[in-house]
């Protein structure tokens, strides 16, 4: 009886250090590769910096290094 107890035990903290415990240090290993800058693909979904919509960067246009969901978010942005 002793022994099925030290076996449970023995395979839960197994478990526990294997797979848990080491999820952290992965997560942290991933977090420098997210803070470089990606290029961006076309079907990717940005934010227009002047009203807040979502768009794909195909359909965005491209101005002082920001790209906007339409000419007028170019034109209030810049004016």
């Amino acid at each position: 009886m002793i022994m099925k107890l030290l076996l449970i035990i023995g395979v839960i903290s197994f478990v526990y250090l294997f797979f848990i415990k080491k999820r952290p240090a992965i997560k942290n290993q991933e977090t420098p590769r997210t803070k470089k800058k990606e290029k961006l693909q076309g079907t990717d979904m940005i934010e227009c910096p002047s009203c807040g919509i979502y768009f794909e960067v195909d359909d965005g246009i491209l101005s002082a290094n920001k790209y906007y969901c339409s000419s007028e978010c170019v034109s209030k942005a810049h004016s």
